[in-house]
């Protein structure tokens, strides 16, 4: 399945998810290409929209593999096979941890205003990215929530994920809703025929037309 942009990619999730919360649903969107997948799903089931922003944490000399995620909290997640294969222990990554934790707070600021969430306890959460790779940032995100939030019902919506990935998830949420699961898998940008880069205006943009309710 390709997709030829992220609006698209929302529109045909949001069809594949009608009731799936019928009562004070939330879409939990990661940015920045996330946002506008998870606009398209809570414009189309009425839902306010927010951001949840775990970041990946880099392996030192190769910043694009990923070796762990941190939360907004700073509470981390490692794959630690690939920490031992890389001769790596948690405290050698306390200043790449740090710099992933201002960059989470700056990107709180810069989105929505504040670093603080209004009280979404007990809600039903949809968390959505524009497709997942490792699923490191992923798993960062659910569990934060859970912990955090301690949600009625956990919802994990992707476009595209490679099969194995999805398998490490789905014991973490409730239900996952994924369009693609294709054995053939490189990267996410392969499944979309427009993959541009979604910019901070456009996040802030599509936030202020749906920004949650303050609690």
């Amino acid at each position: 399945m390709i997709f030829s942009d992220r609006v698209e990619a929302g529109k045909k999730l949001a069809g594949e998810m009608a009731g799936v919360c019928k009562h004070n649903g939330l879409v939990l969107a990661i940015p920045r290409g996330g946002v506008v997948v998870g606009a398209e799903i809570a414009r189309s089931l009425g839902m306010p929209l927010d951001v949840i922003i775990p970041r990946k944490i880099g392996a030192p000399h190769n910043p694009e593999v990923a070796i762990g995620a941190v939360t907004q909290d700073g509470t981390t997640f490692f794959n630690h096979s690939l920490l031992a294969f890389l001769g790596l222990e948690e405290k050698d990554l306390t200043g790449l941890v740090d710099e992933q934790k201002r960059e989470i707070k700056r990107r709180m600021i810069l989105y929505r205003g504040g670093v603080e969430y209004p009280d979404y306890s007990g809600r039903c959460i949809i968390v959505v990215d524009d497709g997942i790779a490792t699923g490191y940032t992923v798993l960062a995100a659910l569990r934060w929530i859970r912990q955090k939030f301690k949600p009625q019902k956990l919802i994990l919506a992707v476009p595209v994920a490679p099969r194995d990935t999805l398998d490490r998830l789905k014991d973490e949420v409730d239900q996952l809703v994924v369009l693609a699961a294709p054995d053939d898998f490189y990267a996410v940008g392969q499944f979309y025929r427009d993959f541009s880069q979604t910019t901070d205006q456009e996040v802030i943009q599509i936030l202020k037309e749906r920004t949650a309710p303050q609690a």
